[in-house]
């Protein structure tokens, strides 16, 4: 059907807003951020071209090529551990056992939290004086396994990784909502011809939330591990050695130390791999569809 010229009047004038907010607040910045990324510019003095040097410098920085480590580790351990888990709870508290409304609320409860605020929860809990987990550990007989969880270099990342999986109610609650729109009438059938319930959630729930909700959340933590900053910096602020350094934290202290062609050259190379996450997961998800 063509459209009218009124018509196509009416969509410009409804598309251009969010045109010119797109072009506003994303396609600027982004060039913008690209062409400071060739420049030594300290924020006052007028910016120089530096070639690629920045980029150069960049992946010879060691602290530099941690924090893209650890960030691909967050986003592979974002969609493929805690969304799962949402998942599980999601198809479990679907199946609405008794309480479920009090444990959806809550999963989902430290979502409404602010992430300064459970980081300094989690920074008192991994104390290595008075800190909770030192302290349960003794209580239990195991003391010798108390330590300076944030201060150990063995133990700083996975102190600061791991318990942020466990708060999955964000994901859960969409995959949730997902998940009840689905006709009852499959699992119906499917309970007639003798299926369980975890036979069900495999054949049934699963494929049917697979290309909407779970790839939706999978794209979401994924890119939410990618751009971490809130917690590391009020752990760790990336010690002990850098060994919990995020990129967007090593862009901030770049900016703070006035190098602003190196802080744009690494958000130029974060913009990078989270596009590469972003077309891989949608490239498995349809591998996986199409198999």
């Amino acid at each position: 059907m063509k459209l009218s010229r009124s018509d196509k009047g009416a969509l410009v004038a409804f598309m251009l807003p969010a045109i010119l907010m797109m072009l506003m607040f994303f396609v600027i910045p982004v060039i913008y951020v690209v062409a400071v990324s060739f420049m030594k510019w300290n924020g006052i003095s007028a910016p120089a071209f530096n070639d690629i040097r920045n980029f150069a410098l960049l992946f010879k920085d060691k602290a530099f090529t941690r924090s893209v480590i650890n960030n691909v580790i967050w986003a592979l351990v974002a969609g493929f551990i805690q969304v799962p888990l949402a998942m599980v709870m999601a198809i479990l508290l679907s199946n609405k056992p008794k309480g479920w409304k009090f444990f959806r609320t809550v999963y989902f409860f430290p979502q409404v939290i602010s992430g300064i605020a459970l980081a300094t929860l989690w920074r008192a809990i991994y104390s290595a004086d008075n800190g909770l987990l030192n302290g349960l550990l003794r209580v239990i007989g195991l003391g010798d396994l108390a330590r300076d969880w944030l201060g150990d270099i063995h133990t700083a990342f996975p102190s600061v990784l791991i318990y942020w999986v466990f708060y999955v109610g964000y994901y859960m609650v969409i995959m949730m909502a997902d998940i009840s729109t689905i006709d009852s009438s499959y699992y119906e059938a499917a309970t007639i011809d003798g299926a369980s319930r975890f036979q069900q959630a495999i054949y049934i729930t699963i494929p049917l939330i697979k290309k909407t909700s779970l790839l939706t959340c999978v794209t979401l933590a994924s890119v939410m591990g990618l751009r971490q900053f809130e917690q590391v910096y009020m752990l760790t602020n990336g010690q002990p050695a850098n060994t919990t350094s995020t990129i967007v934290l090593y862009m901030y202290k770049k900016m703070q130390d006035a190098n602003y062609g190196m802080a744009s050259a690494s958000a130029v190379i974060l913009i990078i791999v989270g596009v590469a996450f972003i077309v891989t997961i949608r490239k498995i998800f349809e591998g996986r569809e199409h198999d």
